[in-house]
């Protein structure tokens, strides 16, 4: 198929067709419950196990630390509500810019929102003012999926640490824990566990070329969590039914896959991007560039206001030719509000209302970006 005019790579990827192939048997001959003892469920035992090792291992963890999920929402609900069903009186901060599967669950205990600069980047020292001896959880995503701006974690994992030194020579049991939200920065950052200093973090399948419907969980051995779904006690008790063989097997296919082109499409992505966002910022009179520059950005976003410009109708006009963009997040597109996101950041609903988001993949050419451009440029003239 030619993805060629696809431009909404943070909202879903395409399968890759060598985690299909790897998918396909246990959609059909192999369908054996993992939990069956006889030889065709042992033998999809095993399959598991083998994903769970492997996918482990790219991110530095141990296989008893990674929990099969039915993707990115699903994980981030188990982090947030696992952690503070454990500690119900405890306080949770998450960034103002979190994705509705971590702002959602977490309004329902005692939260607070960390506010995040014009660029959509927290402030490490302002963070630290916020964290009190009853806050046991910072959430905050690795990369935003509407603007692609990247949060220093090593940083926030750095002064967590610290604070946890200072608990426990003061007496404090409180456990702090730190869950990113990692599903935008597979295909392109570092996503070793012990590097990012993080207790929790979320992947999902469906932006990495894998099946959607599928992801995984990294859960630090000591943290505690507790179960919210009942029944056969699957992967570890935190998430029971019976596990997808299929989309676990396309899942670390597609995810193998990601990692061991990373730093070639980071800096392929990264190449056309700063080329579009030149050329936007040039032909298009008007146009702003949302969102953190360079390093501090998702290789493959471009986030665009044209003031004037209802984005809605722009993004329909250039669907009547082909080209796919968004408004923002594709979770909340059927919401009339104007992005949470970039009202963090400070922009006004008007232009928030005039903004698109263009993201970069695997089949995206420096021809179709120059495509695109000149048809917005079209459309906007």
């Amino acid at each position: 198929m030619d993805f060629s005019q696809y431009f909404d790579y943070a909202a879903a990827t395409p399968l890759l067709p060598e985690a299909k192939t790897a998918m396909q048997p246990y959609l059909e001959a192999d369908f054996y419950n993992a939990s069956a003892l006889y030889s065709g469920g042992r033998k999809n035992r095993m399959v598991l196990e083998a994903a769970r090792h492997q996918i482990a291992q790219t991110v530095g963890a141990k296989p008893t630390e990674i929990i099969f999920t039915a993707g990115g929402t699903e994980a981030n609900n188990i982090a947030i509500h696992g952690v503070m069903a454990a500690y119900p009186k405890a306080k949770i901060l998450v960034s103002a810019i979190e994705h509705e599967s971590v702002l959602e669950p977490a309004a329902q205990y005692d939260c607070r929102l960390i506010p995040v600069s014009a660029n959509g980047i927290i402030d490490s020292q302002q963070l630290l003012s916020l964290i009190t001896d009853e806050v046991v959880l910072v959430s905050i995503m690795y990369a935003n999926n509407e603007v692609g701006s990247i949060q220093p974690l090593r940083d926030v994992s750095r002064l967590v640490q610290d604070i946890r030194v200072d608990r426990k020579k003061r007496s404090i049991q409180l456990p702090l824990y730190v869950h990113t939200d990692a599903c935008q920065a597979g295909n392109y950052l570092d996503m070793q566990v012990a590097r990012l200093g993080v207790d929790l973090l979320t992947i999902n399948a469906g932006k990495v070329y894998g099946p959607k419907q599928s992801g995984a969980l990294y859960v630090r051995s000591g943290v505690i969590l507790q179960s919210l779904m009942q029944g056969g006690g699957q992967e570890w008790n935190l998430r029971s039914g019976t596990e997808n063989i299929a989309n676990i097997k396309g899942f670390e296919n597609a995810w193998l896959a990601a990692r061991g082109a990373h730093k070639e499409e980071f800096h392929r992505l990264s190449s056309l991007r700063d080329k579009a966002i030149h050329a936007f910022e040039q032909q298009i009179p008007g146009s702003v560039i949302n969102g953190a520059k360079h390093q501090k950005r998702l290789a493959n976003n471009i986030h665009l206001t044209v003031l004037g410009f209802d984005n809605e109708r722009l993004l329909m006009e250039l669907d009547e030719q082909g080209f796919q963009v968004a408004t923002g997040s594709a979770c909340s597109a059927s919401n009339d509000e104007p992005s949470h996101v970039l009202k963090a950041m400070g922009l006004s609903d008007e232009a928030a209302q005039s903004s698109i988001r263009i993201t970069l993949g695997r089949y995206t050419t420096e021809k179709s970006i120059e495509n695109l451009i000149a048809a917005i440029k079209k459309l906007v003239a």
